[in-house]
């Protein structure tokens, strides 16, 4: 049982820290950089990235983070484990927070970026106004916070 709570507590850790990654990497990065270009780059460049991050190989971590942190709390019930519970049940939670921040506020802005159409075929000025990009990066920027977080407590609790 000691072994499957350290797997599953280090798994965990790694999966949320690669959340944190890709997130402070669009964070300092890809919006930054998108906020320089115009307005058919934006709508171009931001619906072709949407389109490659909504896969397997990040969907899965994304929400896999989310059960890796709850198996990893549900391990830390026993008595003698108690001192990694706090951690790994606050990790989860502010995880969890990131997974609504955004399903409630990122995706339904890259939606309707994605509803633009063919930047050649619409009006890019109005697909990125209605975007809102400065509303996007503040809720972007609030579950990137939420996530390192996570990665902190999942951090502590292994070292515990």
């Amino acid at each position: 049982m000691e072994t499957l709570r350290t797997v599953t507590l280090v798994l965990g850790t790694v999966s949320v820290g690669l959340v944190a990654g890709v997130y402070y990497g669009w964070a300092v990065s890809v919006m930054p950089g998108l906020a320089r270009t115009d307005d058919r780059t934006f709508v171009a460049a931001f619906q072709q990235m949407d389109k490659a991050i909504v896969r397997a190989p990040f969907i899965s971590i994304f929400l896999g983070s989310l059960l890796l942190t709850a198996a990893a709390a549900l391990l830390h019930l026993g008595s003698e484990h108690r001192d990694g519970l706090p951690w790994t049940a606050a990790a989860f939670v502010l995880y969890l927070l990131t997974l609504i921040t955004t399903g409630r506020f990122n995706i339904p802005l890259n939606n309707a970026l994605k509803e633009a159409g063919d930047p050649d075929k619409t009006d890019v000025a109005a697909a990125r106004e209605r975007f809102d990009a400065a509303t996007w990066v503040r809720w972007h920027n609030i579950r990137t916070v939420l996530c390192v977080f996570s990665l902190v407590c999942m951090i502590v609790a292994l070292m515990l």
